[in-house]
């Protein structure tokens, strides 16, 4: 079993700097009142962020093995919170928008499909306690 190791740093107010073990690092961050000004997104957001980059590399990869011919892939995330504290997210959207020439929507559908159901690690952490659904558009390239 693999074994991750990050340690996270307080730097000042309620911002923390989070390093893994090849010394990358991610500055995340609260405001220190409502409308206050942060210098990273909240741990929170990086959650949003970490699943849509761990399902766009999932789809990234099956559309390379599939042959499609995509230049851009953009997840679009949309995620609602409850208001009880914990303020834990209760419905997230992942809309991917592909961009190529010739592409297939059946291989599209059937990567996104994937990365839910089998690949996408993040996914399956939160899939019990949040309704994750999936929706796709594709952009026909220019020549």
């Amino acid at each position: 079993m693999k074994k991750n190791i990050v340690t996270t740093q307080w730097v000042k107010d309620y911002t923390f700097v989070s390093t893994n073990e090849t010394n990358q690092s991610i500055v995340m961050d609260s405001p220190a009142s409502k409308d206050g000004e942060k210098i990273g997104p909240s741990p929170m957001e990086v959650v949003l962020m970490g699943l849509s980059s761990c399902a766009g590399i999932d789809v990234k990869l099956i559309l390379t093995k599939a042959k499609q011919n995509f230049s851009d892939i953009q997840v679009k995330v949309s995620a609602e919170r409850r208001d009880e504290i914990p303020k834990i997210y209760t419905d997230i959207n992942l809309h991917f928008v592909v961009t190529g020439t010739d592409l297939s929507e059946k291989q599209v559908a059937r990567a996104i499909k994937l990365s839910a159901e089998k690949y996408c690690s993040v996914s399956h952490m939160l899939q019990d306690t949040v309704n994750i659904t999936h929706s796709h558009q594709l952009i026909e390239q220019a020549d």
